[in-house]
């Protein structure tokens, strides 16, 4: 069964350099919702630009686009055993998505 961790914290509190101890340390891949972006920007993936086209005029990524960008992620082969999770969720609305993800990964 799949393992997930959550790092949740304000901006600047140390999860990154703490996740990157503990995904070594369990094999985990590391999930950083602000990486995701970056890639997905840079990839000029379709969510890439959508949710590029809200923070140019300054607004938030709505959680629809930020969840969909977490499941791609998710879905990977690196994702298999689990992962760590950093900077996601930050909503009530994305942590009832994660829950509905990864509930259907126990169901697998």
């Amino acid at each position: 069964m799949p393992t997930y961790y959550v790092l949740l914290g304000p901006p600047g509190a140390g999860k990154g350099t703490q996740a990157q101890v503990v995904s070594k340390t369990f094999g985990l891949s590391h999930i950083s919702s602000g990486d995701i972006f970056r890639e997905n920007i840079k990839n000029q993936t379709e969510l890439g630009k959508l949710a590029k086209s809200y923070m140019d005029r300054g607004d938030l990524v709505p959680d629809d686009v930020t969840i969909s960008m977490i499941r791609d992620r998710l879905a990977r082969e690196d994702c298999a055993s689990g992962a760590l999770l950093d900077g996601f969720p930050r909503t009530p609305a994305q942590a009832d998505a994660l829950s509905e993800m990864l509930a259907g990964s126990m169901a697998k």
